[in-house]
């Protein structure tokens, strides 16, 4: 089965196409398991890759969307997102419980609840982003606005810096 036919896959392309988004997903032959590994496959630019990474604050599950060659400052995510409580990263069992995404290919959208969600702004300083699709195989093409629309999410100045 190809990964473009994979159920967490479809369920991205269905999201994106449910959001009023024309269904850009496209799979690579090498994986996009980590920032590195994307941008090195799509012959792009590090920064221009979307680290999708979650966390907890309190007991609610939240998305960080930070620039492949930034890091998340995990002690600015409770402000950036009007949140109290301790921040954890958490681990793979608990992303898929959150996201319905195996790490390496966890996407914005196509989750199966809403997770408040912060942008890094140093992802405008690219006209196109590429965002996890649902598999390690699998991007979509994007730009922060479109980003922004899909996922409500808040963008911040605070909750990365360059790595």
């Amino acid at each position: 089965m190809a990964a473009l036919d994979q159920g967490s896959v479809v369920k991205v392309r269905a999201a994106l196409t449910a959001a009023g988004v024309k269904d850009k997903v496209v799979e690579l032959a090498a994986t996009a398991r980590s920032a590195e590994d994307a941008a090195k496959a799509l012959k792009t630019e590090l920064g221009s890759i979307v680290k999708s990474m979650v966390f907890k604050i309190g007991d609610r599950p939240v998305m960080a969307l930070v620039a492949g060659d930034h890091k998340v400052n995990p002690d600015q995510l409770p402000r950036a997102l009007f949140l109290k409580g301790d921040v954890k990263l958490l681990n793979a069992d608990e992303v898929r419980a959150a996201t319905g995404f195996a790490i390496g290919g966890v996407a914005p959208v196509g989750l199966p609840a809403k997770i408040q969600t912060v942008l890094d702004v140093s992802l405008k300083r690219f006209p196109t982003v590429y965002a996890a699709a649902g598999h390690p195989h699998c991007v979509f093409p994007t730009n922060v606005e479109e980003l922004k629309k899909l996922t409500g999410c808040i963008v911040s100045y605070a909750i990365a810096e360059k790595a």
